[in-house]
Parts: structure tokens; C-alpha cells; sequence
């Protein structure tokens, strides 16, 4: 039985970085939101609350019942976790002086307790609430403080209950990763087994058992996600899984037969579908992005669904799900009913009726590419940049046609390939060009112009949830958007995105 942890997610900004960081700690965890927790059997080895917008002393805050937690089980509050913990325990939480927000030195008082194991006097942390605890609960004792609070963590004698006012997830907390190694390993005492290797085996011989000879169909995009979900199936069930890989017409230059061929060369059964010609035409004149997400996800599924039905007597659609779009789904706040909507397999399982194969629900983006690494499968796939599903019809703003099309590809490919050819592409999270529904006045040579601008977006970011906008050299931009103009036809001005998220996101549309 794969031992864990539980994360209950009170709504917390950074609920999914706890994961993360326990995940590179090689331990699996998962995440509830605090209405749905499971209730724990012998393979959960401890528990973690998460922090939350709300406070503890709100009417409506959130609330879970701790007598199947407490005492029997490790716990880690954090936050208000921690909050949560000191008040249902008779200690008491009332609004800081100031807010307590950003970074702080943390002193440890008690270096004996296991959590501190291997840390320094004194660190970083990153405080993040309004609150703070005044008065701890009877047999608790206080282990850490900042200079502002002074109950910044505190242990509860004789059971195995810890609580922090600070958030050890953050890259902010310089050790905070080596507290939250202390928890699971000398705390949870965790095996820290779950590696690329072991998610491997374990997840072959599960599908081999679950699937049989039956035959899976999968709906590739040339993204990390559903490549590795692929060859990940076909080592478990070989010829029996087939790929349709759709060419929207929205995709980046010469992409389709790029990434065609890649995937042969992967020993992968694809076959691709020119649908370019039916997506372009559906979308033409609109305008609204929600409404081109939706026209190119409904595209997508008739095509996919057409396609699949040459396939005889299939019963399983994999898809290449992963952990945080699980979260998302069943997040303490409800699914988004936007956010997703052009997300490419939506409403498929229910108008094929098959089973439903999803082998990476269990991992974020980057497990996903160590499991990639592990299967053998080439940087150059694992490791491109991020890709909209909608692809070039939410980077031309506006009305999408072939002829906008052509004119972002070649811009886009030009800024992609310069990226490559300096160095910088790896040292980016996410690059693109964007075609604005803006023209401007321009002078070529003797003549007066009036054509599009482009704009260049480039960020930097660990997971996506936040980014800040790619510092990239001057010269490096100038020489690119020299190269766009002179080359591109129809373009005559370059802008460059120097937007973080939040509060903009990482695409326009």
C-alpha cells in the first residue's frame, strides 16, 4: 500500500506548492478540500492543514472536525492551519497589531524538537496573515518566534501536533523545505519512496490489469502531457493504443509534420488529421475569446470523435489529466465553469461512452517530465514551452483568419528559433507571439505603411500559478524584432510584453 500524506486545502493560495515541495521530498501526498476529507486508514502517515483568505474567528470560516486527527496522527498546521489548531484546542487568536505580511527572521527557541532537526538559530520566513495566536492552547509550548510574533510556531506536549504561523512551502522560507523533510521523514517516518521509477512500475502494471487487450484511444496535442501519458500506455499495453493527433490549423509553423514525426520516431501508432480548413471556417468573424474556445473545443471533439470511431470495438479514452487540473475540479471554492472550457477532451467521455484512462492524474507539470526523463523520451519534447490548447486562435486577437494565421506563425516562429539560437529558450517558462487588432503607420523604405503589431511575451515561473516577465537583453529584442519586420509580411511594429502575473496572465486571450 502506497503510504501518504493529506493535505486539507482551506483555500489557500499556496495549498498546491505544499504538495509540490512534499512530492520533491519523494513522498506522495494528496490534496482534499477540508468538506471532503477521506477519512485516513493505515496508509495515511500524517496530516497537513493549509492556510486560508479566511480567519479563524469569521463567522463563516471553514471548519473540520479534529477528533479523528489529533492525537492519533501526525499534524502540521500552517497558517491558518496552525491558527485552527491553537483555538479548537482552548488557546485563543485575535487581529495582529499590523498586518504580518513578507518576510521575517525566525528564532528558534527550542532546537530539540524534531521539526527544527539540522536548522539554523535564525532564518527567512514568509509570514502571510492578519491574525496571530496570543495565547496558546494548555500544553502547548511555544518553539520558534519572529520579532513580531511571538508564538511563530508551537508543538502540543505528548501528541504529535504542530503548528506554524509562517509558510515553509514558499521559496521565501529559505529552510523551509528542510522543516517540511523533518515532518514526513522523522515525524510521519515516511519510506520517501515515491520516485519517477516507482510511479512507473506501479502505474504499468495497473493499467496492464485494468485494461486487458482492450484497445484505448488518445487525443495527442504535441504537449509534454499527453506525449508522456502516451508512451507511458504504450509500454503497458503496446499496439493497443491509438493516437489522433488533430491539426487544428491554429498550431505553430510546420508543427503538425514536426511533431508527426517525432512520435514515429517514438514507435507510437498516430494517425493525423488535417481539420485546419473546418476549425478556420468555424471560427471565422468572431471575436469574443470565451466563444473561439468553445467553437474550437466543440471542433475538436467531433473531429476526435469521428476519427475514433474508425477504430473498432475501442472501450478506453486516456487523457492526459494531471494533478492540478484534479484540484481544480474538486477545489474547496468548486470547479471553474471558464477556466477550462476550451480544455481539449472536454465532454468526450460522455459522447464516446468509454472508460476513462487518466495516468498522470496523479502529477504536476514537473513530475510529469521526470517520469518523461525516466521512459526515455527526449528533452526537446519534455521540455517545450507550454502550448494553449486553443493555440494560435487565442494569440491572434480578435477574429482569426487563415491569412492572420500565416502572419503570427512566421513571426512566432522567428521569435521561438531566436530564442533557441541564443541560449535563452530553456531559461524561459513560456514564450509567444501575440497578433493585436491594432495597425499601425509605418515608413519602409519610400512608402507609408499601415499594418499589424506584434507583440512578444516571454515569462519566467516555477509552475505557471504566478510569473514575472522575462528580462531578456536588449539586443537579443531589437535583433528579433528587426527580423519579424523585415521578414513578416503585413507587420511594421514589434512591442514587448513587460506584464508579471498577477494581476495580467501569461496569455492576452
Amino acid at each position: 500500500m502506497q503510504e501518504k500524506i493529506l493535505i486539507l486545502d482551506f483555500g489557500s493560495q499556496y495549498t498546491q506548492l505544499i504538495g509540490r515541495r512534499l512530492r520533491e521530498l519523494n513522498v506522495y501526498c494528496e490534496i482534499y478540500p477540508y468538506n471532503k476529507m477521506p477519512v485516513p486508514d493505515e496508509s495515511v502517515k500524517g496530516v497537513i492543514l493549509s492556510g486560508s483568505p479566511y480567519s479563524v474567528r469569521d463567522a463563516g470560516a471553514p471548519e473540520i472536525d479534529l477528533q479523528p486527527l489529533k492525537g492519533k496522527l501526525p499534524l502540521l498546521g500552517v497558517c491558518y492551519g496552525a491558527q485552527y489548531l491553537a483555538q479548537h484546542s482552548g488557546g485563543e487568536v485575535q487581529p495582529s497589531n499590523t498586518r504580518e505580511y513578507g518576510r521575517a527572521r525566525l528564532s528558534v527557541t527550542d532546537a530539540t524538537v524534531s521539526l527544527f532537526k539540522n536548522l539554523s538559530a535564525s532564518s527567512q520566513v514568509w509570514m502571510s496573515h492578519g491574525d496571530t495566536i496570543t495565547a496558546l492552547p494548555p500544553q502547548a509550548r511555544s518553539i520558534a518566534s519572529t520579532a513580531d510574533v511571538k508564538n511563530a510556531a508551537y508543538l502540543i506536549e505528548n501528541e504529535p501536533t504542530y503548528g506554524l504561523q509562517f509558510h515553509p512551502e514558499v521559496y521565501h522560507s529559505t529552510e523551509g523545505q528542510r522543516i517540511l523533510e523533518n515532518f514526513v521523514k522523522d515525524i510521519c517516518r515516511c519510506r520517501c519512496d515515491w520516485t519517477p521509477g516507482s510511479f512507473i512500475e506501479n502505474t504499468v502494471t495497473t493499467w496492464q490489469e485494468k485494461i486487458g487487450n482492450d484497445k484505448v484511444v488518445l487525443g495527442l496535442s504535441g504537449g509534454v502531457d499527453s506525449s508522456v501519458a502516451a508512451v507511458l500506455l504504450h509500454k503497458a499495453i503496446g499496439k493497443n493504443l491509438y493516437c489522433i493527433f488533430v491539426d487544428n490549423g491554429l498550431l505553430r509553423k510546420n508543427e503538425f509534420a514536426g511533431v508527426l514525426e517525432s512520435y514515429r520516431g517514438m514507435g507510437l501508432n498516430v494517425t493525423g488529421v488535417d481539420a485546419g480548413n473546418e476549425f478556420l471556417s468555424s471560427l471565422a468573424g468572431v471575436e469574443d475569446p470565451e466563444q473561439k474556445r468553445k467553437i474550437i473545443g466543440r471542433i475538436f471533439i467531433e473531429t476526435f470523435d469521428r476519427e475514433a470511431h474508425k477504430i473498432e470495438n475501442v472501450k478506453w479514452l486516456a487523457q492526459g489529466t494531471i494533478y492540478p487540473d484534479v484540484i481544480e475540479s474538486a477545489s474547496v471554492n468548486g470547479p471553474s465553469a471558464t477556466i477550462k472550457s476550451h480544455h481539449n477532451v472536454g465532454g468526450l467521455p460522455e459522447r464516446m461512452h468509454l472508460k476513462i484512462v487518466e495516468p498522470l492524474r496523479l502529477l504536476f507539470k514537473d513530475e510529469v517530465r521526470r517520469v518523461g526523463a525516466a521512459l526515455g523520451m527526449k528533452p526537446a519534447l519534455l521540455y517545450r514551452h507550454p502550448f494553449p490548447g486553443p493555440g494560435l486562435g487565442i494569440r491572434v486577437l480578435g477574429a482569426v483568419s487563415k491569412e492572420k494565421v500565416t502572419v503570427l506563425q512566421e513571426a512566432d516562429a522567428i521569435f521561438i528559433d531566436g530564442l533557441r539560437e541564443a541560449g535563452l529558450y530553456s531559461e524561459v517558462w513560456q514564450a509567444a507571439a501575440i497578433l493585436l487588432p491594432v495597425k499601425s503607420v509605418g515608413v519602409m523604405g519610400d512608402e507609408r505603411t499601415y499594418e499589424y503589431t506584434i507583440a512578444l511575451r516571454a515569462v519566467t515561473s516555477t509552475d505557471g500559478m504566478t510569473a514575472d516577465w522575462a528580462h531578456l537583453p536588449y539586443v537579443f529584442l531589437s535583433k528579433i524584432s528587426q527580423e519579424i519586420i523585415n521578414k513578416v509580411k503585413g507587420v511594421n511594429r514589434v512591442v514587448y510584453d513587460i506584464s508579471s502575473k498577477p494581476p495580467a496572465t501569461i496569455e492576452w486571450e
